[in-house]
């Protein structure tokens, strides 16, 4: 049986990818913004749907009910997000960006196009398209396999 080595592990080499990006931006932005990567996440995910229910922010950010509450109550008392009761469940909350929010959300957009400019240009463009569809298909696969259980055969 072959040796297990973690540095060649697909998910392994994909998490130590995503915390660079995340360190990358966290360096070029949220420093000086003064956000968090999870609340970054939410804001840009509101600023994009507009109105978000904390489940849907949850679904469109791959964050945990946790982390979405966390980012939302820190939002909320920043001023850059509202929070207010849905109308077709009485239980349920909807978020919405406040003017606050929406002018910090308006520098997401070209921070974001600097930050996949600044990774881009360590792959040629044929690299970088293919990481694209990879990655597209990498995500409706995993999908499918979590829509039909743990069994990753069936797929």
């Amino acid at each position: 049986m072959e040796e297990f080595r973690l540095e060649e592990f697909l998910p392994f080499r994909l998490a130590v990818a995503s915390e660079g990006v995340s360190r990358v931006i966290a360096r070029q932005y949220l420093g000086q913004s003064g956000l968090g990567m999870p609340e970054w996440r939410l804001l840009a995910a509101i600023g994009r749907f507009t109105v978000l229910s904390p489940t849907a922010a949850g679904e469109r950010t791959s964050m945990d009910k946790v982390k979405v509450s966390r980012a939302a109550a820190s939002l909320v008392s920043r001023g850059l997000l509202r929070q207010s009761r849905d109308p077709d469940d009485g239980r349920g909350r909807l978020l919405r960006l406040t003017r606050k929010g929406a002018t910090i959300y308006s520098g997401i957009a070209p921070m974001a196009q600097e930050v996949e400019m600044a990774l881009s240009a360590g792959l040629s463009r044929a690299e970088w398209n293919g990481l694209q569809k990879a990655l597209a298909k990498l995500v409706d696969h995993t999908q499918a396999i979590l829509a039909n259980g743990a069994d990753h055969t069936a797929v």
